[in-house]
Parts: C-alpha cells; structure tokens; sequence
C-alpha cells in the first residue's frame, strides 16, 4: 500500500531542499529543527516563546507520556495539542530510544521490549503495536515506528540483529498504523550504526516497504561528528526524494547546517534547551558560557543585531548575575534565546535554499562561528 504524500518540495540548491509538510494542526516548514518537550513540557518556556520564536512543529516522547500521566488519560483529555495546549504540529517519537538508555532491566525480543519504568518499577512492554496505537492515543501529527537503537561503539553482529529487527518491526508499525485518522502520517526509521552496508539494506528495505517519511536514527550516540555524516551520505540518496527526511537527535547548529547541505529535512535536540539550564547561550558568534567571569560587568547584549528581544535587550552581566546566582529566569531566558536562534537558523537556511544561495549562506554562517564572540570593550 502506497501511503499518501503531504510533503511539497519547493526548492533546491545541490543537495539541500526546502519544502512543506502538511499536518491535521498546521504547516510545517524545512528544514525544520523541532524542540523537545518529552514529557508534553517544553523545559524553562511556555508554549508561546516556542511558537513566537518561529517553531512550527514540537517533540513529543512516547515513553515518557505512556508512563506519566499515560496514554488513554491524554486521549480522554483531547490529545495532546488540547492537554498541553500546544495547538501546532506535534511528532512523537516510539521510545525506543528512551527504553534502550533509561531502563537497565530490559529485554528485547522478536515480539517486543520489555522493560522496568524508571519512575516506579512496573513492568511495561513495548510492542511495535503498542507504540503505534499509544502516539495514536497521544494524537501526534507524524508517527515513528518503534526501533531497536544500539549504542556506539558497538559490535558488527549487535548493529546487524538490531538492524533487521527494526526492519521487521517497521512492516509491523505499518500495518498497525493502517486504520489511522487521514492526514497523520509514519515515518520508517533507518538503522545500521557507523556500518555503510548496514545503513544501505535498512533504507532499501524501508522505502520498499513504504512510509510518509524517513528518518535516520542511531546517530549522535558517541560517534564523532565525521561518522554522523558520512552515514547520512550513504542513506539520503536512497530515500525518495518527494518524501521528507528525518535526522533523529540532532544536534549542534553546526550538525545542522553540514545535514541540511546533505539533504536533510526535519531534527530535533534537547541542546537548545538542556545548554540553557546550564548557562549556555547559542548565537551567531558561536556557543557562549555566560558562567564566564568575563561577563560580569559587560553591559552589551548577546546580539544587539538579533531579531529575539531577550537576545538584544539583556546584558551579559545580567544573564551572568541570574546563572551565577542559580535563578530559574537566567535558565528560562537562555532557554528561550537559545531556541529562538535555531529557529533564526532554519529560517535563514530556508530562505537561502530558496534563493540559490545556501553555500555562500553556509560559509558565512560557519566564518562567524569561527570568528567567536566579540571582543571586550
């Protein structure tokens, strides 16, 4: 069964696209990078920084919101866009992931993963049906098959059997997805760790099998930077190119901008938000420490140019003073900085792939980071 396509391609410029993607909530424009709010929060913000930053889609976590406050509950309350109030485009993802890194008492087998919840012990398991028919309960726009994701480093033989079980699992996610409300869509997710061969046969079998997109997943897990990419550059040209393609867990600005001039289309990241608890900024100048002596008596904004008001308007000795001092505003401000910067990211690639500009875009963006922040007075 061919599944329906609601992505529009618009442009090109070499590898790097920008298109659309319709969903029952909304318009999502890509490249997208979309926020994570795994437990139906986004950390540090309220729904109306994230959406007046410019984001169009968010992240939702299976794991988390089966566990707490569950599935069926968020059902009966109207889904996750009227629980949350999030009223945007909204992915889930299965919680593969989430089960593989936070329980240690799990057991994989052919029908399902069993584990031991973090919050209290129970014993839950997670079958490709089950986490298809839980993001159906959540009412997410895009839904993710459930995976097997393996850790790297990683021994060939365990990135193979994960491999082929996530195939086998995706041929199961699809049929449980089949009787879906009409305009959600599933994306396949490919695997094969740092392995070229591996990652080839995991995108062939996916596209055969057919989805409304695809993601790349099992990367940003401890490999370096040069092993992410070179991976994306074997699977992207398998992929369908009127289908959208979904970088899972990424990352950096700088991981974002090397994946879109791949091909990329779609990421998310708790970076924006997690660097931001810890006293971390991103701007155009690069990744700042506001915990750095350096700022405590400097007047100046982080970027008196940004179009973000707390990126323009607040001083350095400000943000230093509230993370130094541990205040929950300096981790709320630097949060919604941070976000609204990877937005302004996407937005100024977007609109250079439209132009036919993206490399010139690309290397003066990756100069300025180069270049670091601005000097002292």
């Amino acid at each position: 069964m061919r599944l329906a396509n609601h992505f529009e391609l618009v442009a090109t410029d070499g590898a790097a696209r920008t298109g659309k993607l319709t969903t029952p909530h909304g318009v999502v424009r890509t490249p997208a990078f979309m926020p994570i709010g795994s437990a139906g929060a986004m950390k540090g913000l309220h729904w109306r920084e994230v959406r007046d930053a410019g984001t169009d889609i968010v992240l939702g976590n299976t794991y988390h919101l089966m566990l707490r406050p569950g599935a069926e509950r968020i059902a009966a309350l109207g889904g996750l866009q009227r629980f949350t109030g999030w009223n945007g485009p909204m992915l889930t993802d299965s919680g593969g992931f989430q089960v593989m890194s936070l329980s240690e008492l799990r057991k994989v087998r052919e029908d399902a993963v069993t584990f031991r919840s973090h919050i209290d012990g129970t014993r839950i398991e997670l079958s490709p049906e089950r986490a298809i028919e839980v993001q159906r309960l959540l009412g997410a726009d895009i839904v993710m098959q459930l995976d097997e994701c393996v850790r790297l480093p990683a021994e060939r033989g365990d990135i193979e059997r994960a491999m082929q079980l996530s195939l086998r699992w995706a041929e199961r996610s699809k049929r449980a997805f089949e009787s879906a409300r009409p305009g959600t869509m599933l994306f396949g997710i490919a695997q094969g760790g740092d392995a070229p061969e591996l990652r080839r046969t995991s995108a062939r079998g996916l596209v055969e099998i057919g989805f409304h997109g695809y993601a790349i997943g099992g990367l940003a897990v401890g490999e370096p930077q040069a092993v992410m990419l070179a991976m994306i550059e074997e699977v992207a040209p398998i992929l369908p190119a009127d289908r959208p393609r979904y970088l899972m867990g990424v990352g950096t600005p700088e991981d974002l901008l090397e994946a879109v001039a791949r091909g990329m289309d779609m990421f998310d990241c708790v970076m924006p938000t997690r660097n931001g608890r810890h006293g971390m900024a991103f701007t155009r100048f690069g990744q700042l420490n506001l915990r750095n002596a350096r700022h405590a008596d400097d007047p100046r904004p982080l970027d008196e140019e940004s179009g973000w008001p707390s990126t323009r308007n607040t001083s350095r000795a400000y943000l230093h003073h509230l993370v130094r001092s541990g205040e929950t505003l300096g981790a709320m401000l630097l949060s919604e900085i941070n976000v609204a910067y990877y937005q302004q990211l996407m937005a100024g690639i977007r609109d250079a792939i439209s132009r036919g500009t993206f490399a010139e875009f690309r290397e003066r963006t990756r100069q300025q980071w180069a270049r670091g922040d601005i000097p002292l007075p």
